[in-house]
C-alpha cells in the first residue's frame, strides 16, 4: 500500500479552501457530487487545449457558479464572449440548472503542477525521450520561480517490456509542512505502448509570505502561528 498523502487534500480546511463549496441534504448530496464530477470531466475533455488546472464550483438555491482557472483565457472567452455563452449552454443542457461561468487567469502557468504534468504528457505522446522531457520540465519550472519540484513517471517508459518508475527532483519539497504551498498535479500520457502516469509536486513558497494571495490572507486571519524556537540545552 502506498503511504503518500495528497498535498492538496492534506491542506484543505487549514491553508486551502474546498474546490466545491455548497451544502446539501443527505438525499441530494450524492446526485450533486456526481454532477460536479460530470461538469469537471466535460470541461477537461472538451477544452483540454485551454490549460485548465482546476475548476471550482459554488452552488446557491437558484444557480451554479463554475469558476474556471485557465492559462489561456482568450481561448475560453472567444470573440465577443461567444465561447463562454456556448460553454454555458452546454453545461445547462448537461445539468438542467442555470450556470454562471467566471473565468480567472493563471498568471504563472510554469509553476502550476497540473499544467506541468499535462505538458509532460503531451511531450511523451509525441514520442519524446522521457529523461530529456523530465529534465527540461524541472529546469523550466525552477526558472519560473518555484522553490522545488519533483516529477515521477510510472509505466512502460521508453517502450520497455516491464513497467517501472522513474523519479527526479530539484530544490526542496517539504510535504509535511502545512505552511508550505505544495501544488500537486496528475495526468496520463496515452502512448502506443500503454498509459504513463505523471505526478508532479511543485513548491510555490510559503502561504504566509505569498503577497496578494487569498490563501495567505485566510491563513493570517486564522492566526497560524510561526514555529516556536526551541531553547538550546546547555
Amino acid at each position: 500500500m502506498g503511504q503518500k498523502v495528497h498535498p492538496t487534500g492534506f491542506r484543505v480546511g487549514i491553508m486551502e479552501d474546498w474546490r466545491s463549496r455548497w451544502y446539501a441534504s443527505k438525499h441530494e448530496f450524492p446526485d450533486l457530487l456526481v454532477e460536479d464530477f460530470k461538469i469537471r470531466k466535460f470541461i477537461k475533455a472538451k477544452y483540454s487545449y485551454a490549460g485548465i488546472p482546476k475548476v471550482e464550483i459554488e452552488r446557491t438555491r437558484d444557480a451554479v457558479t463554475v469558476r474556471l482557472f485557465t492559462a489561456r483565457p482568450g481561448v475560453i472567452i472567444g470573440r465577443k464572449g461567444e465561447q463562454v455563452e456556448k460553454i454555458t449552454e452546454e453545461l445547462q443542457t448537461l445539468t438542467g440548472r442555470r450556470i454562471d461561468i467566471k473565468i480567472e487567469e493563471v498568471t504563472r502557468p510554469e509553476i502550476d503542477a497540473q499544467l506541468v504534468s499535462e505538458d509532460i504528457a503531451e511531450q511523451l505522446e509525441k514520442r519524446a525521450s522521457f529523461r530529456r522531457t523530465m529534465k527540461r520540465a524541472l529546469e523550466h519550472t525552477m526558472d519560473g520561480g518555484a522553490l522545488g519540484v519533483k516529477i515521477q513517471l510510472s509505466g512502460r517508459l521508453g517502450g520497455s517490456e516491464m513497467s517501472r518508475t522513474e523519479m527526479a527532483n530539484l530544490g526542496s519539497i517539504p510535504l509535511s509542512t502545512l505552511r508550505a504551498k505544495i501544488d500537486y498535479g496528475f495526468s496520463e500520457a496515452k502512448t502506443a505502448q500503454g498509459h504513463i502516469g505523471i505526478k508532479v509536486w511543485v513548491n510555490q513558497g510559503d502561504y504566509l509570505k505569498t503577497e496578494g494571495s487569498t490563501d495567505a490572507h485566510d491563513a493570517q486571519a486564522g492566526q497560524v502561528p510561526k514555529k516556536p524556537k526551541r531553547p538550546r540545552k546547555r
